[in-house]
């Protein structure tokens, strides 16, 4: 299944050429995440953006389909995409690592976390 959400393009998320700067889109997928999978305790290994179209206003909102890609030991994949009145802006992808609170370091993903994760794993 895949999670929808609605993110808000402020104002000041455009840079100097009147454009969303591109480190945006990744809070925009980290909001998203948040949103759908709550508190973690996760770090983001790996995360990678592939620009489609610009957003070129602020003051907007622009919709979102998220979804797991894939589910491993103590790490998950996951694909965002960012689209803007239909058409798509954006595509991320990211790798999320469980870990513990104390320490930080890595750690497997628990039967609830897995259960989670498995209710919005897509393949494509």
């Amino acid at each position: 299944m895949k999670y929808t959400s609605k993110q808000y393009v402020r104002w000041d998320d455009l840079d100097a050429m009147g454009h969303v700067n591109n480190a945006k889109y990744l809070t925009y997928s980290q909001e998203a995440r948040f949103a759908m999978l709550g508190s973690f305790n996760m770090v983001v290994a790996r995360a990678e953006v592939d620009f489609k179209a610009p957003i070129n206003e602020g003051n907007i909102f622009v919709d979102m389909s998220l979804w797991v890609e894939s589910i491993g030991t103590s790490s998950f994949t996951m694909v965002y995409e960012i689209s803007k009145d239909g058409t798509l802006v954006a595509r991320v992808k990211s790798v999320q690592v469980t870990v513990t609170e104390d320490t930080k370091s890595s750690r497997p993903l628990t039967d609830d976390q897995r259960e989670i994760l498995k209710t919005f794993l897509e393949t494509e």
